[in-house]
């Protein structure tokens, strides 16, 4: 795989809370230098990030609800609404993993809708945070996400007890077909396990070490 082949699946993403104007800066100067598909930053950073992206072939991504997806439905319509005015092109949403858990599936689509619905014309992303979940619960939750109308299920936060598996991608992809993306995300720091995923049926990766996988 070519270094501008790759480029184009990764999700430039810098989301330690201990980031700076200038870190998310140079990491949208290195998205630009790569063609990286886009980056993505916490909530406080997208206006800044879409500034920075004016008039390039990167994409604006944040995250909402992150990591734990544990605020009410209304607080993550807002979010969406304030990112996307904020200049938001993606959003990652957390689902409310404790719903997920219990089974409650409806509650998990009715919520992916109405953020989805919030963040038109963006396309919402979202992240099951797989490791806590069988492969029955996440088969469950892709097919709420897809019915939900997101563009696409992804792995892992990167702050749960694990990261993406290509069991989990492979598992994602047959579940929600070739009209839905797959992102994996969570533990991909080189080139391998990036191509792996890709070979798995992931078409992007959320990694903070985009520039070093090049």
């Amino acid at each position: 795989m070519k270094k501008l082949d790759l480029a184009a699946y990764i999700d430039h993403t810098l989301l330690r809370p201990t980031a700076t104007k200038n870190d998310i800066i140079n990491l949208c100067n290195e998205a630009k230098k790569y063609h990286f598909a886009s980056v993505c930053v916490n909530p406080c950073y997208t206006s800044l990030v879409a500034q920075q992206l004016h008039g390039s072939d990167v994409c604006t991504c944040c995250v909402i609800s992150f990591p734990f997806g544990a605020d009410p439905t209304a607080s993550k319509v807002f979010a969406a609404r304030q990112a996307l005015s904020d200049g938001a092109q993606e959003i990652d949403m957390v689902i409310n993993i404790g719903a997920a858990l219990e089974k409650e599936y409806q509650f998990v689509q009715d919520e992916i809708a109405q953020v989805v619905k919030a963040a038109l014309p963006a396309k919402v992303k979202v992240i099951l945070e797989t490791c806590y979940f069988t492969p029955e619960e996440i088969k469950q939750l892709c097919l709420a996400a897809k019915a939900a109308g997101a563009a696409f299920v992804k792995t892992s936060t990167g702050y749960g007890k694990g990261g993406a598996t290509t069991a989990d991608v492979k598992l994602m992809r047959s579940t929600v077909g070739a009209s839905m993306g797959v992102k994996a995300s969570g533990g991909i720091r080189d080139r391998e396990t990036a191509e792996a995923m890709i070979e798995a049926g992931a078409n992007r990766l959320g990694t903070s070490s985009g520039t070093s996988l090049i």
